[in-house]
């Protein structure tokens, strides 16, 4: 009896570590950049002073980036829109405080914050809309009023798009050389 109890929490604790293997977002972003059919970029801080040049809101934003990531997944079965899905929902988890939810079937919506006392540290903007799938990371030290603004501006997208073409500028000038 006493070796059941012994095995049975080995299996738990196991189970348990082995399911917090993408409780982060670096170790979400390890796991899963070199999978088929994903695009995956960690912003170096040469190319963050190349993005503030997007906005002045952005510029402000970028200034106090330590690391930016950003992934995007295929997003075209329900499995794995729901894949994705939970995924978000664990890196989240209770480390993060959600700002914004926008919840449409299995698309989702979703900008969370990770507090230190009066400061954001990091944030998470994640989107789904059943065709692909995107994870933006920023890791740093953010005004919170700032971060409210645009999430409510909708600059966080503007910030995605100016990311993607900023990336395809490089990637081709890169392969032109």
């Amino acid at each position: 009896m006493i070796f059941f109890r012994k095995i049975t929490l080995i299996v738990i604790i196991t189970c348990f570590t082995s399911c917090g293997s993408h409780n982060s977002m670096e170790n979400f972003y390890a796991a899963h950049k070199n999978d088929n059919q994903v695009s995956a970029v960690r912003v170096p801080q040469f190319m963050l002073s190349l993005l503030s040049g997007i906005s002045p809101e952005i510029e402000a934003l970028i200034g106090d980036t330590k690391d930016l990531r950003y992934i995007k997944f295929p997003s075209t079965t329900a499995d794995k829109t729901d894949f994705l899905n939970t995924q978000m929902n664990i890196i989240a988890g209770s480390k993060f405080i959600e700002i914004y939810r926008k919840n449409d079937d299995l698309k989702r919506s979703v900008i969370a914050v990770r507090e230190r006392k009066n400061v954001v540290k990091e944030i998470l903007i994640y989107n789904n809309n059943a065709q692909q799938a995107t994870f933006l990371y920023f890791n740093g030290n953010f005004d919170p009023i700032k971060v409210r603004e645009m999430a409510q501006n909708a600059k966080f997208d503007e910030l995605t798009n100016g990311l993607i073409q900023q990336f395809n500028i490089q990637s081709s000038a890169i392969r032109n050389d």
